[in-house]
Formats: C-alpha cells, sequence, structure tokens
C-alpha cells in the first residue's frame, strides 16, 4: 500500500468527510462476500452497528487514541462522524486522557461515547493479578481518569488487559466495576483482552454482568477461527464487541518497507458483523480519511483479498505477536515474552515508543539491568509466528536505557 504524504486537517475535512456523508445507501454493504473482477465499489454512507445491549448505535469504525498526541486530529474524527473515543488510565502517562478531555469540552454529552481502561499489576510470569499489589488503588485511578477527561461519567469503563480468565472475575476489582456502574459513573463495563482471547471472551459471557469485551481480532491471529467463534458467542450472549489490533502490526517487516494494507485489513474484521465496532489507532488525516472509507464499503476487492493472504509471509515475520504463550514454557529464564513482543511491536510498528517502554517495565523488573537472553548462546523458543525471539528482545531492551522524556 502506498503511503501518501500527509494531508492537512483543512484539506482532510474538505476532501474526506463530504465524500462519505453524501454517498447513497450500499445494499448489500453489511454482507461478507468480495467484489467480482472487474465490479467497481459503490460506497454508501457509514455503516453502523448496536453495542450489545448497551442499546449505543455506533459506526463501525472509531478511534482508538492510545498513539494519537494531535488534538486537532481527534477533533477532526469526532467532526468527521465518529463517536467513539478509546483511551486508558496509562496512556502516555495521562496525557492522552487529557487530551481527550481538552477535546470534548465544550461538546454536548450524547455526541461521544468515551471508554477508558485501568491497568492493575500482574504477576510477570502467570499473568495473574497480584494479591497485594504496591500500586495505586482501582478506584483512584479511575477518578484520575474522570478529572483528565473533565467528565462525571465514562460511557465505557474497562478492566485493562486480562489474559487469564481467572482475571475475569477477580475481586476486589469486579466490585469496584460494579459500584461504579450502579453509581452511573461508568455507564457499562467490559474486559479486554490480547492474550488467550477465545477463554477470556468466553469468561466474560460467563460472568453474567459484564456489557463490553474489547479484543483483539486480525487476519494474522493463527487461532483467528476461534477468535471469531467467541466473538460470535459474546455477540449472541448480548456482549457489545470492540475489535482493537486490527492492522496486525502494521508491516510485514521490521524494515517497514512492506506495508500490511490497513484499509483491507480493517475491511477483514468488519466483515464479521458480531463485530460491532473497531478502534484502529491512526495517527494522521491520511489515515483517518482511510478508515472513514471503510466506514461506507465493507466489501473486499479482489486485489485486497490477495494482499491478505500473507504473500510476505514466506521470508518476513510481520511485527504482529499472536500471545498465544507457547514460548513461556520454553525460556529457561522465564521472560514474559508476549509482553515484550507488544513492546517490540509499539517501537517497530506503531512508533510509539513510549507505549513501548512502559509495556517494557511492565513485563521486566527494571532493577534488573542485564538481559538473561545474553547469557543464553542459543535461543530454546520455537515462535509459532516465525519470530527470532533472543533477537528481537535484546533489540526492544535497549529502550529501557532511554530516558522518559525523550520518548514522549
Amino acid at each position: 500500500m502506498n503511503q501518501p504524504k500527509n494531508k492537512s486537517r483543512r484539506q482532510f475535512l474538505k476532501n474526506g468527510t463530504a465524500g462519505i456523508a453524501g454517498i447513497a445507501l450500499l445494499p448489500s454493504v453489511l454482507g461478507s462476500r468480495g467484489l467480482a473482477d472487474g465490479e467497481n465499489p459503490r460506497p454508501g454512507p457509514p455503516v453502523t452497528r448496536t453495542l450489545g445491549k448497551t442499546g449505543i448505535r455506533l459506526p463501525v469504525v472509531s478511534m482508538g487514541v492510545m498513539n494519537a498526541d494531535n488534538p486537532k486530529l481527534v477533533e477532526a474524527a469526532l467532526d468527521a462522524g465518529i463517536l467513539h473515543l478509546d483511551t486508558a488510565w496509562i496512556y502516555q502517562r495521562g496525557r492522552n486522557e487529557e487530551m481527550i478531555g481538552q477535546v470534548i469540552k465544550g461538546r454536548t454529552r450524547d455526541s461521544f461515547v468515551v471508554a477508558t481502561k485501568v491497568y492493575m499489576p500482574k504477576d510477570r510470569k502467570t499473568g495473574l493479578f497480584l494479591k497485594e499489589p504496591e500500586d495505586t488503588p482501582f478506584l483512584e485511578k479511575f477518578e484520575t481518569s474522570l478529572k483528565r477527561l473533565g467528565l462525571d461519567h465514562v460511557d465505557i469503563l474497562y478492566l485493562h488487559n486480562v489474559p487469564r480468565v481467572e482475571n475475569v472475575t477477580y475481586e476486589p476489582y469486579l466490585s469496584d466495576l460494579l459500584t461504579l456502574k450502579k453509581q452511573g459513573r461508568a455507564k457499562f463495563i467490559g474486559v479486554t483482552t490480547h492474550q488467550n482471547e477465545p477463554q477470556v471472551i468466553r469468561a466474560t459471557v460467563a460472568a453474567g454482568v459484564y456489557d463490553v469485551i474489547l479484543t483483539a481480532y486480525n487476519f494474522r491471529q493463527p487461532h483467528r477461527d476461534e477468535v471469531k467463534k467467541a466473538i460470535g458467542e459474546a455477540a449472541r450472549a448480548g456482549l457489545g464487541v470492540v475489535a482493537m489490533k486490527t492492522q496486525a502490526g502494521v508491516y510485514w517487516d521490521e524494515e517497514r518497507q512492506h506495508p500490511i494494507n490497513m484499509k483491507a485489513a480493517l475491511k477483514w474484521v468488519l466483515q464479521d458483523e458480531n463485530v460491532h465496532t473497531a478502534i484502529p489507532g491512526f495517527t494522521t488525516f491520511d489515515q483517518m480519511e482511510e478508515d472513514l472509507s471503510v466506514m461506507a464499503d465493507l466489501r473486499l476487492t479482489p486485489q485486497e483479498e490477495n494482499e491478505l493472504k500473507q504473500k510476505h509471509a514466506a521470508s518476513l515475520a510481520g511485527l504482529y505477536c499472536a500471545q498465544c504463550r507457547s514460548c513461556l514454557s520454553q525460556c529457561s529464564a522465564d521472560m514474559d515474552i508476549p509482553s515484550l513482543m507488544r513492546s517490540y511491536m509499539y517501537a517497530h510498528g506503531y512508533r510509539n515508543r513510549f507505549q513501548a517502554k512502559q509495556t517494557l517495565t511492565q513485563a521486566i523488573d527494571p532493577r534488573n539491568t542485564r538481559l538473561p537472553c545474553l547469557d543464553c548462546s542459543r535461543c530454546a523458543v520455537r515462535c509459532t509466528m516465525g519470530f527470532d525471539v533472543r533477537k528481537r528482545l535484546i533489540d526492544i531492551h535497549r529502550i529501557g536505557t532511554v530516558p522518559e522524556e525523550f520518548l514522549a
């Protein structure tokens, strides 16, 4: 996919939004078929879906704000018809929530939908919540989020980054979520997951108390069929389903010479009608215009279908880690390889080095300045995605020595 020069906000609003707002409805826009050879796409108005039992009607494309630091971009997204903004207490050390708070200030409360997440520390090896975390309490973190956002309530509050089914109903965090929902300070509650997605999704359904599930879902997941089945079960149970990591690492290669077709990757996810909206993390006006164009026509062209068939897979491992955790039992040093692989993706795929360092710090005790990989002459880990694990861990570990002020 070609990478055009970035447009200005004014150019985007003139060329992108007007084109989407004025086009006619496509009858088969919710269908899953692709386009026949030689058939021209006929775009329609933005496709919208209801977020499960919440009743919230959203365009199928929302905005993941994690990597964005330009308030003009968020303003343009809302002006262009995007309703849902996704952030978290931990993103950009709170600056992300503060930026959103400035953007939505003065806008009517029913003109946007805000989701935030509270991250609580977990055991580096097991992924289970720590019983006595030396950390800010859950409710205190949420109060901070409300202040940053300038809101008296959020539409969706997530328990952030749940890798284990045991975490779904973990006390006291579940009680905190239910209390906030009862008080009306979080209209709906949910869980987010990057790992063991099918199991965590099903545990969220079984808990019977959640409204929304935010899950990783993309065409590169080795277990995507199982994720799809679990998503269908969640939707049928009335949960709102939001997809993340839809762009599968952004690039096929570490050198960033072979970009994944972002538009096609997003369409692939949204052709699953059980996905109610997705939160791609665009950071430029070009990327936003591209994502908005997907809202109007979800059908894949033959070229797009071909580009998603992992034509580079034989020679390029890509940047997306499936978070399957099969590496954990193979590592003699008990490294949290899945989290470190996410850190690597944030740094090299998203170019979000600040988030990369935060993720690395959560995975490795920063007091351990020497990486165990350096003591292994040969890595015993055989990655299901084909990654050279030792090489990538040595590479990303360097970011731990960089002061945060140089990464913001």
